[in-house]
């Protein structure tokens, strides 16, 4: 099948499709003679894979290493139970992080309970305050190492 096809079967766009070709998450295909890739069931069953780990927010780097023991299935499992238990405590962190952004956003919306002039709003003088009084936040620091 052609590019079209399989981003059609799959749900994923074909700039997507060579994306993960780049970065060699999906074999290369083969090419017709125009020059046209050609895809097989096992790109379809790659791109399948490919995606279900993105829904679970997998890094690329993490289904790669996903893939790289998929392709070696009389090894131990132990590697792949790492990564996963790895990723659970990225979650559980960022989950962490999400509970407190909703804590700070809820003591913000506090601040304003009804409607006033913009020139009188709380919410907008506490972010006026927060910013004066912090220096530029440090990047946060998450699992991802590369592109998501």
């Amino acid at each position: 099948m052609k590019i079209g096809a399989l981003a059609e079967a799959t749900g994923t766009p074909v700039e997507t499709i060579r994306y993960y070709e780049r970065e060699g998450l999906l074999p290369p295909p083969a090419r017709a003679e125009n020059n046209y890739r050609l895809y097989l069931p096992a790109h379809v069953e790659r791109l399948a894979f490919i995606r279900q780990c993105r829904n679970l927010d997998m890094t690329l780097d993490e289904i790669r290493a996903l893939i790289q023991l998929r392709e070696a299935p009389a090894q131990d499992c132990g590697e792949i139970n790492t990564l996963l238990d790895e990723h659970i405590g990225h979650v559980a962190q960022r989950i962490r992080e999400l509970r407190a952004l909703e804590k700070d956003l809820k003591a913000l919306r506090a601040r304003c309970t009804a409607p006033h002039a913009v020139a009188d709003c709380g919410i907008l003088d506490g972010l006026d305050r927060a910013a004066a009084a912090s220096p530029a936040p440090a990047p946060r620091r998450r699992h991802v190492h590369g592109a998501h």
